[in-house]
């Protein structure tokens, strides 16, 4: 199966790849392209979450800790824990979010 991206869902600045419509695969992701000062509120998933930055600058909030992480580096956020980000950079931030589940569960925090 080949997929393009501009078949997925789009919401904005993602593309969401949930596994179990795909096959029932056992991983989701999202794929993000954020302008600057763009962001992801307050959240939590009831499984782990990869986040894989490959362009830019982003600013993470994971539980009680606030990390910087540009391309080339990976987040990993456990199971359960509230965590959000925004693009703190002045390019377009792209990244890729592993949710280590055929779908996504997401209880948000803030609104």
């Amino acid at each position: 199966m080949i997929l393009n991206r501009e078949t997925l869902p789009h919401d904005g600045n993602t593309y969401e790849f949930e596994g179990l419509k795909y096959q029932d695969t056992q991983v989701s992701f999202i794929w993000v392209d954020m302008p600057p000062g763009g962001s992801v509120r307050l959240h939590k998933h009831p499984y782990k979450e990869i986040f894989i930055i490959q362009q830019g600058v982003a600013t993470f909030t994971v539980g009680s800790a606030v990390l910087e992480a540009h391309a080339g580096q990976i987040i990993i956020v456990p199971a359960d824990t509230r965590h959000k980000f925004m693009n703190s950079g002045d390019q377009r931030l792209r990244q890729v979010d592993i949710h280590a589940n055929r779908q996504f569960i997401t209880h948000w925090l803030e609104e």
